[in-house]
């Protein structure tokens, strides 16, 4: 805990809909009930933080919830903290940077969570800003212990394996998603995409797939992904609670929920199709197979992000597995036919049992880097000296 009672701002502009807010609103409430930090979140999409964080009223100009005052963007506060952390780049606002000059505090810019091997060379890196006095820190989140490391809440291990091992906890968390599991050993499939993904190419593959093998297969989406194939699919509108079987494959569109039952969603099913940072980052602590489907960006930049994180996640796999799961994320990222998507899933799927496995152990050797909001305060505390 800081040995000081400083304040926090943290600065949020959604770009991403859920990925920025939804890490922001995790360190936010991880700041204040770890650490003990007065944090304040500003933020500049109240609809979209209310998509994950029910309680929130999209008019209000200030509120509090769960211990973080919140403010929207044009509402920002007047007054410096005496912590200001700039989400991803968000650029601060223009009165705000005045007060920061008058009161000059410690600035972290929050940057992309990527596993490329320059990030590690920029870690905590400061940028004297030629304007001002200011002095600008560069934090990356990562996977090594060479950078921030990733969000972990002291307790999140403990519940998952709580969870994940109480069949009564599950099976109750489904029926209050109105989701029957029938029959109980059926495939749990999350999906959470881009609209860029080959999705009405996944579905058919799934729904061929499960009938050929009798392997009943249970498809979640939450609402307003993948949208016009999850329509095309059901044969009605995508709406939360809309659901359809053929074969042996049934697709249910779920409403999107608070962060907490969001994790519970990936700890109970099988495989878990995630996109941007956020969601990517809680499969991760799930412990299950996952897929993830990059942010997509201009010239394929994206994919030497992908290619990245592939190397040092499959590091220590065995060749027939880290072909298959290099090969499928491929394919996913990228515009394929239903029968590329075929080939590769039949690899894949086959070997997800080990990838379960695989998965508990990832997990452990990123714990050993620790959590970034501990590594956060550990170099705030160390400025405040």
């Amino acid at each position: 805990m800081l040995t000081t009672n400083a304040s926090l701002h943290l600065f949020c502009r959604v770009v991403d809909n859920f990925g920025d807010v939804g890490v922001c609103w995790r360190l936010a409430r991880q700041l204040v009930h770890e650490y003990g930090v007065a944090v304040t979140l500003i933020i500049d999409d109240l609809h979209s933080f209310q998509k994950i964080c029910p309680e929130i009223d999209v008019q209000a100009a200030v509120q509090q919830t769960q211990g973080v005052l919140i403010h929207d963007w044009n509402a920002a506060p007047t007054q410096a903290a005496d912590i200001v952390i700039e989400a991803f780049g968000c650029a601060l606002p223009a009165d705000y940077l005045t007060a920061m000059v008058t009161r000059p505090p410690i600035w972290i810019n929050l940057e992309y969570l990527s596993a490329e091997e320059w990030v590690e060379g920029c870690h905590t890196l400061a940028s004297p800003q030629s304007s001002s006095s200011l002095v600008k820190y560069f934090f990356f989140p990562g996977f090594s212990n060479q950078t921030g490391g990733l969000l972990l809440e002291r307790d999140l291990i403990r519940q998952r394996d709580a969870f994940q091992q109480d069949a009564a906890a599950m099976a109750d968390f489904f029926t209050s998603l109105k989701v029957q599991v029938s029959p109980p050993d059926a495939c749990k499939i999350s999906l959470f995409c881009y609209p860029d993904a080959p999705c009405v190419s996944l579905l058919q593959v799934l729904q061929r797939d499960a009938y050929a093998h009798a392997s009943p297969v249970i498809c979640l989406v939450p609402e307003g992904v993948a949208v016009e194939a999850v329509s095309a699919f059901l044969g009605k509108p995508a709406i939360a609670g809309a659901n359809a079987k053929r074969g042996n494959l049934t697709l249910q569109v779920l409403p999107f929920m608070p962060q907490a039952d969001y994790d519970k969603l990936l700890w109970a099913c099988d495989l878990n199709f995630v996109r941007g940072e956020d969601s990517f980052v809680r499969a991760q602590w799930a412990g299950r197979p996952f897929v993830w489907h990059i942010y997509p960006q201009t010239e394929a930049a994206h994919l030497v992000k992908l290619d990245a994180f592939l190397k040092c996640y499959t590091a220590n796999m065995s060749p027939d597995m880290e072909r298959s799961v290099t090969d499928w994320w491929h394919v996913w990222n990228t515009e394929n036919t239903e029968q590329t998507l075929s080939a590769q899933w039949q690899t894949f799927h086959a070997a997800m049992p080990q990838l379960q496995e695989y998965g508990r152990d990832w997990g452990q050797q990123l714990m050993a880097n620790g959590d970034l909001a501990a590594n956060l305060m550990m170099f705030i505390k160390n400025r405040l000296k």
